[in-house]
């Protein structure tokens, strides 16, 4: 684990030689290059490109380049080009590199009333 800036924000990195079974549960950031099976909690998540997670993710704001097969609930999601997700997607905020390949479902995080919610912010990226 290492410390960013000097203040109390972390991150731990999984290398691309890691393989864990197990779910994840970390309030620091986390970047993944190796593999995961297991659900995934965590603040932040940048995923690398020869990553796969099979398990859910759940994250403030993630940034996904590798395979997911598993569910995805961020406030804050990027999907980017080289991604490949076989699940449902859950979001607040949604960016989708030219591309990325999705096989389930997206839908809107659901904080409020669905009729008291403004269209979902989506933008797809070239």
């Amino acid at each position: 684990m290492a410390t960013r800036g000097g203040g109390s924000s972390t991150f731990s990195v999984l290398g691309s030689d890691l393989t864990i079974t197990g779910d994840i549960a970390a309030s620091a950031d986390l970047h993944i290059d190796g593999a995961v099976e297991g659900d995934i909690a965590c603040t932040a998540l940048v995923q690398g490109e020869t990553s796969t997670i099979k398990g859910g993710v759940t994250a403030e704001s993630a940034r996904l380049a590798g395979r997911v097969s598993g569910s995805i609930t961020a406030r804050e999601l990027v999907i980017l080009k080289t991604a490949r997700i076989e699940g449902d997607v859950h979001y607040d905020a949604l960016t989708i590199e030219q591309g990325a390949q999705v096989e389930g479902r997206f839908a809107r995080r659901e904080e409020k009333p669905a009729r008291l919610q403004g269209p979902p912010e989506l933008t797809v990226a070239s």
